[in-house]
């Protein structure tokens, strides 16, 4: 279990550095820290929290919202329920402009293996491009672990279960997660979040 100083830190951070030169590790828990909510709290190196999922509402709902610590909106995550798959839709928010109109990423599972228990996910961005940049999530052994690859194939990022430096693995809500240099940490929490809402896990 994650010690009490992790999950409440002493003292409140800076809003986070979304992107930094060098590969950043964080921890994934997948709880709430509100009261009978869903949802999930990510700390980083330090055990401080840096991004929040506040979810009022049943697991795996329609529309949830990525946070920083403050409760600063960075991405509203909409379910779109078109045929046996659908699509999620990532809306970027920015300062007092609000939500864009136009999402920012489009999230759509493989249907090809869509009855699998590991499982593959496109991620455009750009949805409003003729040429939109594109992800994959690709998921890994284990309950909860997948990797985010870019259009080369490159790894940008990996979620694995939490294991402490004695080999000892923690329960299934804590992961690890390590996002690699030059890569936006609050995009790639995003696709963390439409991961878990596949998952039945926020």
């Amino acid at each position: 279990m994650l010690s009490m100083a992790k999950i409440h830190p002493q003292r409140p951070t800076c809003s986070p550095n979304y992107m930094t030169s060098r590969r950043e590790t964080f921890t994934i828990w997948m709880k709430s820290l509100v009261f009978h909510g869903n949802g999930c709290t990510v700390f980083d190196s330090n055990g401080e929290i840096v991004y929040r999922i506040d979810n009022y509402e049943k697991k795996s709902s329609s529309e949830v919202n990525l946070m920083d610590l403050r409760g600063k909106v960075l991405f509203s995550i909409r379910k779109k329920k078109l045929g046996l798959l659908g699509h999620w839709d990532g809306y970027k928010w920015s300062g007092s402009e609000g939500k864009k109109e136009r999402p920012w990423f489009q999230v759509r599972r493989n249907s090809n293996n869509i009855l699998r228990r590991d499982m593959d996910c496109h991620v455009s961005l750009g949805c409003d491009k003729a040429q939109a940049n594109c992800y994959k999530m690709v998921g890994l052994a284990g309950k909860y672990a997948f990797k985010i690859t870019d259009g080369d194939g490159k790894v940008v990022a990996e979620v694995r279960q939490k294991q402490l430096s004695s080999g000892v693995e923690l329960g299934d809500d804590v992961l690890t997660l390590v996002v690699e240099p030059q890569t936006d940490h609050s995009l790639v929490m995003a696709l963390v979040t439409v991961y878990g809402l596949i998952k039945h896990k926020i």
